[in-house]
């Protein structure tokens, strides 16, 4: 234990801590200062990132080296986006290779089947046995099913693991997933068939969607595959571990492992995860934690050349070391001890025992009793005694008798076993809830652990609904779903043919959404039902008839106009529900119906209905429809909009790039929710389109603007914030001209950092247009990177062309003190997209610590764009002289500036000059001469706030130039 004391620092209390630190010196070292009295070391709070020299030692795998067991002779299959074997951390560990996916060959173009491999098995010779894996001993087979963009088939994963076993793989690593739903889904059979039929133990991540309960990912749903969560350095669960139980309400994961800040080989060609020296990266997810497991297997297996896959399961579950205060779903059993397993003697048969949902009420529940076998293999017997440590899902204490276990004390044969009942009483708990823990045997210097769970359902009650098609028979097929109003509770049915949807749930209020369809006869189409209010307080049943739905009617001023799309929605502000519901049908409302069923809402539930519609004239005119009703839903409507209740807005767009066509999508917004963007007809660019609108209270409209390339893929993208229109009134708006950079503007989209505890949000739209419209663009190059002294963070790159654009980034678990953090961004775009704002790079610095509850603060980072007016190519004329307004946000247009440097560039970043900044008040300005002969104006700004807070920014070629 370290008699020490963590102390954070503000600024302004620095010199009254330094005091309280040190003494002035005396005598020869008068004027010195020294440690105060008391003090015997002072250390700065360094931050720290865990790797596999410290992953590796955590799980005990050196203590099982020591033994002699590294896993030598034993093979584990990695099934993943292939396995670089030229890393010397990789080289002669690999014994086979297929690619079963639809890349061209087996080389890892992604980096995490490499970064898995040499986590579970690599030398460390780069890192002079640094970065060894868990079992370098073992030998590797190398399955590559995920596809170059790190996804692949389900028939290929399945072929994968065929072949893993036709090749004799001990363990199989599957660091891979998707949703898991209620049954026995493909991958999930072919895990249980092959565990049963060939003895192979397949190790598989538990998913990367926690923290919220249910969200174990299949095929680490499975009952036979060992499925593992993550947790950091000091065996806190990661935020991002998926919690069980699965679908089917089976106990899951079984246990946990390193899975953050996992530093392991970098393949060559690998595009993922944050460098960590030359020749690896660092990754986290259940990805990571889960071939420290696979790794702890082979070690396993080596020990017991004879165990099935099953047995050491049971062993690795056994011997785990939990972290106090997590719950059974979250941990299984606890954080996997390899030299713990290698040196236990006794395990549990049982590697969890759940005891499944109990329905309320809960008075006369009969107990449930499970026996649970111990295996000793040992050369003495052991003499066990047995306690229950569980607790809530809040991670409170079970009730006293909720479990309990007979008997007390057991005594296992040398090559023998012996069995205990645990019982399972939920009279206990008659509110119910969900319980969660371990049966723990102790004796003979080993503990032997075995998951316990149960489920005690709250107050609930069935509610069945009768469901009529438009021709009044029973529907095909509804699709209905019940969102909570009172609870985060989302329950939807199980689609059948009988025309009844039966619901299992929890006493409270609901909002009821269905969509009944009719597939001939008279009352074909779909009918869209909405019940703002049910309450859920005794076993109900109801009826939903999809011939009391009405049809929908739009009809815009110019009958010639067509549709391009139409939508009816919905809102709902009830407390804790902050509900937005909607259908966007296709062009027309042709096959949609619309009714409102049971009684209308209550005002305080703050139900608002839309339906609207866009229609285009050719490719200069479109009107954007949008039609309101608070408290209920529709009955139908029908509306024919006359001239006088629109307002105009008159769109422009530009060209930055030749043979380029746009559309403009309007999107509503109210003061709880934004609406459908519906673009209109495409057109040429440069261009214009002239939208009409209808302004309903309380509404605002913006537009979304979006470039497409000749293949029709979009390549810009931008978007203005809501803007209040009146009828009768015309304006203004223009996209897709320069200057493009950086942006914290607000709005849709906009920009900014913000931190939620130690995680940060980061939003950085890169290529806002000289309007300020927050946009971004697929790029050719792209990095981000944070980092705070010489400590990585986020690391993003690639070099290939991505159609996507940069979106928010969540970085998390950073350190909780106050340290200065350095954001940057380097991005280029072809010529073939853009001809201007080709390259654009920028750097933020700022300090933050952690924010407490679970507010989200923004950070204090600013920037600068520049607003000349140029024409719709983005060019202005050479030899002329220029006004270029300075647009200042952020931090700094709140705090205020105290330093704004601009330098200008007319050979593309080669030279550079200062140019002078005009201020006045708030307005700022630079103005240029452009040379006769230049061909482009590029500008570089550097920005202090005055908290010290730091922005500088580089555009290349930030408008062309004319002659």
């Amino acid at each position: 234990m370290i008699n020490g004391q963590a102390v954070e620092v503000s600024g302004s209390d620095a010199s009254q801590v330094w005091n309280a630190l040190t003494d002035a010196g005396t005598g020869a070292r008068a004027g010195a200062t020294r440690i105060a009295s008391g003090i015997e070391k002072v250390w700065l709070d360094a931050a720290r990132t865990a790797s596999l020299d410290q992953s590796v030692p955590q799980i005990g795998a050196p203590t099982a080296w020591a033994s002699g067991y590294d896993g030598k002779g034993v093979t584990i299959a990695v099934l993943d986006t292939g396995v670089d074997q030229t890393h010397p951390d990789l080289a002669g560990q690999e014994i086979a290779e297929k690619n079963f996916g639809s890349s061209p060959d087996n080389v890892d173009r992604v980096g995490h089947g490499t970064h898995v491999a040499s986590t579970a098995a690599g030398s460390g010779a780069k890192s002079g046995g640094r970065y060894k894996g868990v079992a370098p001993g073992a030998k590797i087979l190398d399955a590559k099913v995920l596809n170059d963009s790190g996804s692949g088939s389900e028939s290929d994963i399945i072929a994968g693991m065929q072949w893993a076993v036709d090749q004799n793989a001990n363990v199989v690593n599957l660091s891979l997933g998707g949703t898991d739903t209620a049954g026995t889904d493909p991958l999930e059979e072919a895990v249980n068939t092959l565990s049963a039929t060939t003895g192979t133990l397949f190790v598989i991540a538990a998913g990367n969607a926690g923290p919220l309960a249910g969200t174990v990912g299949s095929p680490g749903s499975a009952a036979a595959a060992l499925t593992v969560g993550a947790v950091d350095k000091q065996d806190r669960i990661a935020t991002f571990s998926s919690v069980g139980p699965t679908q089917d309400g089976s106990l899951k994961p079984d246990l946990t492992a390193p899975g953050r800040f996992i530093v392991a080989a970098k393949a060559a060609e690998g595009t993922i995860g944050t460098p960590a020296g030359y020749g690896y990266v660092s990754l986290n997810g259940t990805s990571m934690a889960t071939p420290h497991v696979a790794g702890a297997a082979a070690i396993l297996a080596q020990r017991h050349p004879d165990w099935t896959g099953q047995q050491l399961k049971q062993a690795l579950v056994s011997s785990t070391k939990p972290t106090f205060g997590l719950t059974a779903q979250q941990q299984g059993t606890g954080r996997v001890d390899v030299a713990k397993a290698v040196g236990q003697t006794v395990s549990s048969e049982a590697s969890s025992v759940g005891f499944g949902a109990q329905q309320w009420p809960h008075t006369d529940d009969t107990p449930l009793a499970k026996k649970i076998t111990y295996r000793n293999t040992g050369t003495s017997a052991v003499t066990l005694r047995l306690a229950v440590q569980a607790t809530d899902a809040d991670g409170k204490p079970a009730p006293r008798g909720l479990f309990t276990v007979s008997p007390k004390r057991v005594t296992v044969p040398v090559g023998g076993t012996a069995s205990v009942d645990v019982t399972a009483d939920t009279r206990t708990v008659p509110a119910g809830g969900d319980y969660s823990g371990a049966l723990v045997a102790t004796g003979g210097g080993q503990s032997v652990r075995t998951a316990l769970a149960a489920d005690a359902e709250v107050e609930s009650y069935d509610l069945t609904m009768n469901v009529l098609d438009g021709n009044g028979d029973p529907a095909y097929f509804p699709f209905i779903i019940l969102y909570g109003l009172d609870s985060p509770a989302l329950l939807w049915n199980q689609p059948g043919t009988d025309g009844i949807a039966r619901f299992r749930a929890p006493k409270g209020a609901y909002n009821v959404f269905a969509l009944i369809t009719t597939w001939s006869g008279a009352g074909a189409g779909t009918a869209e039902l909405v019940q703002p209010r049910l309450s859920l307080t005794a076993d109900t049943r109801t009826v939903l008839d999809a011939r009391e739905a009405k049809p929908v009617s739009l009809t815009p001023p110019d009958p010639d106009a067509t549709s391009n799309g139409a939508y009816a929605s919905y809102v709902m502000r009830a407390a804790g529900s902050g509900l937005a519901v909607g259908i966007l049908t296709g062009s027309d409302f042709s096959r949609l119906r619309i009714a409102r069923s049971g009684a209308s809402a209550s005002p305080a539930d703050g139900f608002e209905a839309q339906v609207g519609a866009t229609f285009s004239k050719g490719t200069d005119t479109a009107y954007d429809l949008l039609y309101t009703k608070s408290g209920s839903f529709f009955d139908g409507f029908s509306h024919t909009t006359s001239t006088s209740e629109l307002a105009r807005a008159d769109i422009s767009a530009g060209a930055p790039a030749a043979g380029k066509s746009g559309s403009v999508g309007a999107a509503w917004y109210s003061p709880f929710d934004e609406g459908y963007s519906v673009a209109a007809t495409e057109f040429a660019l440069p261009g214009r389109q002239r939208h009409y609108v209808t302004v309903p209270k309380n509404y605002t409209w913006g537009f979304d603007f979006l470039q497409k390339g000749a293949d029709d893929g979009h390549e810009t993208y931008q978007s203005s914030a809501g803007r209040t229109y009146r009828a009768g009134r015309s304006y203004s708006e223009t996209f897709n001209t320069g200057v493009f950079g950086p942006s914290l503007a607000e709005g849709p989209g906009g920009g900014g950092v913000s931190r939620t505890g130690d995680d940060l949000k980061i939003c950085l739209p890169q290529f806002t247009d000289g309007s300020g419209h927050v946009g971004d663009s697929v790029t050719g190059t792209a990095k981000v990177t944070l980092t705070s002294g010489g400590v990585p963070y986020l690391y993003r790159t690639s070099s290939a062309l991505e159609r996507k654009y940069l979106r928010c980034r969540p970085v998390t678990t950073l350190p909780a003190a106050r340290q200065s953090y350095r954001l940057t961004s380097e991005f280029s775009r072809p010529a073939e997209v853009s001809g201007v704002s080709t390259r654009v790079s920028a750097s933020w610095t700022f300090v933050s610590g952690r924010v407490s509850g679970t507010r989200e603060a923004v950070l204090p980072l600013s920037s600068v764009r520049f607003a000349p007016e140029l024409t719709s190519a983005s060019t202005a004329k050479a030899g002329t002289r220029r006004t270029v307004p300075l647009v200042v946000e952020g931090a700094a247009a709140t705090r205020g500036v105290q330093a704004l440097t601009v330098e200008v560039s007319y050979d593309a970043g080669a030279t550079w000059r200062k140019t002078d900044v005009r201020s006045s008040g708030s307005t700022r300005q630079v103005t240029l001469t452009h040379p006769a002969d230049a061909g482009s104006v590029s500008f570089r700004a550097r920005l202090t706030d005055t908290g010290g807070n730091t922005h500088t920014v580089t555009i290349t070629d930030a408008y062309r130039l004319t002659r």
